[in-house]
């Protein structure tokens, strides 16, 4: 378990051995969830640091209509809405399901505190992934701003094309990139399909080729 810990983004740089340490000296649990059980329901309070052992699990809500939409997967052997543990609106923001058996680290808001008074590189971790978050689902928000799917992948392209780039090797896969857009994943590769017969771009598998950049410029103005 200490193994598969010291590769979470709150336990960064730090050996197996240091991590069991300092986990074995602070109240902690580990639990267990089946597939599609709910381990937290948005608004619960966020009384505990969660991190993933093993397995994954998505982040979900319902719409107005009824309607769910999925936000993310999580996977270990990343932290559950860590941002949320503190501030004071501490509730979760989402509801979060299993989606295979899974298994949990939970450990209580005092023994976080206790944790990061212990070692100052816990702290440093767990502030810079709350801010990655926070940049993150910042970038997001930006790019559901924009309304058209060729919009969006525009967007996305010139972004991963700065500063000079022609050819592009794309870190999301088409599933990916379409629940980052918020979008179908027929949808956006039929915007892909239309860039493409546009001549604007030339896709092979995951990597793309910009054939006119100021064309690409054009469908962001």
């Amino acid at each position: 378990m200490f193994l598969k810990l010291s590769n979470s983004p709150v336990f960064k740089g730090l050996l197996p051995d240091q991590i069991e340490s300092i986990v074995k000296s602070i109240n902690h649990k580990i639990k267990n969830y089946s597939s599609e059980q709910i381990i937290a329901s948005r608004q619960d309070e966020c009384k505990n640091l969660l991190i993933i052992i093993k397995g994954n699990v998505r982040g979900e809500m319902l719409d107005y209509s009824g309607k769910v939409l999925k936000v993310e997967d999580i996977y270990a052997p990343r932290p559950i809405a860590a941002a949320f543990l503190f501030g004071q609106n501490n509730r979760f923001p989402v509801d979060v399901i299993a989606n295979t058996n899974t298994e949990i680290l939970i450990i209580p808001k005092d023994s976080v505190l206790k944790m990061f008074q212990q070692n100052d590189k816990i702290l440093q971790n767990y502030l810079n992934s709350i801010s990655n978050r926070a940049q993150f689902l910042s970038q997001r928000i930006w790019f559901l701003s924009f309304k058209t799917i060729k919009g969006k992948l525009a967007q996305y392209l010139l972004n991963l094309a700065q500063p000079d780039k022609v050819k592009i090797t794309m870190p999301l896969t088409q599933k990916e990139l379409a629940e980052f857009f918020g979008v179908t994943r027929p949808s956006l590769a039929r915007a892909l399909g239309e860039l493409e017969k546009a001549g604007i771009i030339e896709v092979n598998r995951k990597e793309i080729t910009i054939i006119d950049k100021n064309l690409l410029i054009h469908l962001i103005e």
